[in-house]
């Protein structure tokens, strides 16, 4: 059966990496409920060793409105775990959560400018952590919380965002055409040189290309604009 996360995919994205909160999170997030459940199971125990009569049927009853209790929270604590969903693909970073009621939010690979991950002790242990994802802007996105794999999640979003970026500096030039043979004469002396675009690093080109992103986004700057300067900036590569 498709997921709900996997109908969200345009297409040519793939999927790099799937994950969700750890299982832990389950435990801290119902431990009411475990709490609800390991009362029931007492008060039901002791229905068994008590004489019948009026305090007997009434452990019995409220042991087992408790362990019904008890069970349906539990077993809404974890189907809500087993339906998150979150992804990284080769262009975004997808986060589902939700049973029935769906809530999705990505963000894209070339918006984010970093990923502060937070681990305790017991978290590097076990393999979870925090996870902050950061816009040019500095400003927290989205965040993930006692998200399981979080350094392969952290590693493998950064490394897509790389490639991303990698493709989008490699985009083919169009042929050249042979110069047409100039007619016999004197020869004319050459105009002067038109003067050449400062060369610009890899690092200073993805900085504008976000400046530029951000500008487009609040509308400073029209997308026909937006691409004609993110092709000039590139052909200064």
């Amino acid at each position: 059966m498709t997921r709900y996360a996997d109908r969200l995919l345009a297409d040519g994205e793939r999927v790099a990496l799937r994950s969700r909160q750890h299982v832990l999170a389950t435990f801290l997030e119902g431990r009411i409920a475990w709490v609800v459940f390991v009362l029931a199971i007492v008060l039901l125990v002791l229905d068994l060793q008590l004489a019948p009569g009026l305090m007997r049927d009434l452990f019995g009853w409220v042991g087992l409105a408790l362990l019904v209790i008890g069970l349906a929270w539990l077993g809404q604590i974890y189907l809500s775990w087993y339906s998150q969903d979150y992804l990284v693909t080769n262009r975004r970073v997808i986060k589902v959560e939700g049973i029935f009621s769906k809530r999705s939010a990505d963000s894209s690979l070339e918006k984010i400018n970093d990923a502060v991950l937070e681990q305790s002790v017991l978290g590097r242990m076990l393999g979870y952590g925090d996870l902050d994802i950061m816009t040019a802007a500095e400003e927290s996105v989205d965040r993930y919380r006692m998200l399981s794999q979080a350094q392969t999640f952290k590693r493998t979003m950064l490394d897509e965002k790389h490639k991303l970026e990698q493709e989008a500096f490699q985009i083919p030039a169009p042929p050249l055409r042979a110069a047409p043979a100039p007619p016999p004469g004197p020869t004319a002396p050459p105009p002067p040189a038109a003067p050449t675009p400062r060369q610009m690093s890899s690092e200073e080109i993805t900085s504008a290309l976000g400046d530029l992103a951000n500008l487009r986004d609040r509308g400073a700057i029209s997308p026909e604009e937006y691409e004609a300067k993110k092709q000039d900036l590139l052909g200064r590569l």
